[in-house]
């Protein structure tokens, strides 16, 4: 897994999959109605960014899934005791 932390993880997925797309879809709208500059150009920026880290986690979870099937799986607690 490329991040060893869960938490830092689950940041940046709720990150990608609630928060950025959101703020393009806000920015874009706002900036339509107000006639703000850029506003192109500035939601293409965090569309990109977005589906950069999309990609990044995908990988990460990808190979921490690959890494769980190949260790062995724990011992019943009995034979642990015992």
């Amino acid at each position: 897994m490329i991040f060893k932390d869960s938490k830092v993880y689950d940041v940046l997925k709720f990150i990608a999959l609630i928060v950025l797309p959101a703020a393009a879809v806000l920015w874009q709208e706002l900036g339509n109605v107000w006639g703000w500059p850029l506003v192109s150009e500035i939601t293409a920026t965090i569309c990109a960014v977005d589906a950069f880290l999309g990609a990044v986690l995908q990988i990460s979870s990808a190979k921490y899934n690959k890494q769980q099937q190949l260790q062995p799986p724990d011992q019943p607690e009995e034979e642990k005791n015992g």
